[in-house]
């Protein structure tokens, strides 16, 4: 229930969709005895479209939560024992309408796997990614593991976990398949702007993990100072961060993170 709730939410809730949704609703009143609603409806819908492409709505929502946590360091430490890779990354129906893997904007989750895997030659990778569409799809996990082999990573050295849907279920279910020992150390890829509910979660479920961000969509608090090109480009950028804020509410008040923001200390 909490995926399908999440997926219908995660439609109706994010910042262009409501604004198209205002905007139809305000030309629809228009034409009855409510048109003075409908013209500030449109009104606002108006303002609120060119405050997100004036201003760096976008940055101010995405910032926070990249910088959340620092790039991984080996400085310290032993080796990884294996790297974990969250889907959200690979189109199964690009993928087979082409005939080739189809990767997204997250492509740095699956490279940057394969860079650690020729780095640390004695490390496990696991990807966990099943079909996040709520109705039709295919798992990511096989196209997943195609695509890491072609990138050179042995077949003996790849688990797949192809049944999670979200965030939540990637942990319990990785923490289910690896069973991870004490002293042993994990790494967690996904993008920068998803790691603290990521971290969160992975906490929530007993199983720690050190951080690897990648796919950064800021420059940090430069971004701040600085207007977005388009309003089409502001508008995407304001979706991405509002819907992993909304994430973060959302597994807070259900109790599937401790803290709203989760942060580099655990909390």
């Amino acid at each position: 229930m909490f995926f399908v709730l999440s997926k219908l939410l995660t439609i109706i809730s994010v910042p262009s969709n409501l604004l198209v949704t205002v905007t139809i609703v305000g030309i629809a009143l228009l034409a009855t005895r409510f048109r003075v609603l409908g013209r500030r409806l449109l009104a606002a819908a108006a303002l609120v479209t060119a405050a997100i492409w004036l201003l760096p709505a976008g940055a101010l929502l995405t910032v926070p939560l990249e910088t959340r946590f620092p790039p991984w360091s080996p400085a310290q430490g032993a080796p990884p024992t294996g790297v974990i890779v969250l889907g959200g990354v690979i189109s199964p129906r690009l993928s087979v309408a082409h005939g080739q893997i189809a990767l997204d904007a997250s492509a740095e989750r699956l490279t940057s796997a394969a860079a650690l895997a020729r780095q640390y030659p004695e490390a496990r990778i696991v990807f966990s990614g099943g079909n996040a569409h709520l109705i039709g799809g295919r798992p990511e996990g096989p196209f997943a593991r195609r695509f890491l082999e072609q990138l050179g990573v042995a077949p003996g050295r790849i688990t797949i976990e192809a049944q999670s849907r979200n965030t939540a279920e990637n942990a319990s279910d990785c923490k289910r398949l690896i069973a991870p020992k004490p002293g042993e150390r994990w790494l967690l890829i996904t993008s920068a702007l998803h790691m603290p509910r990521a971290v969160g979660v992975f906490r929530h479920v007993g199983f720690p993990v050190e951080p690897y961000p990648v796919d950064y969509r800021s420059t940090g608090q430069v971004d701040l100072l600085r207007l977005p090109g388009s309003v089409l480009g502001a508008l995407a950028a304001t979706d991405a961060a509002a819907h992993e804020w909304l994430g973060l509410l959302a597994y807070w008040i259900t109790g599937r993170i401790p803290v709203l923001l989760p942060g580099p200390a655990p909390g």
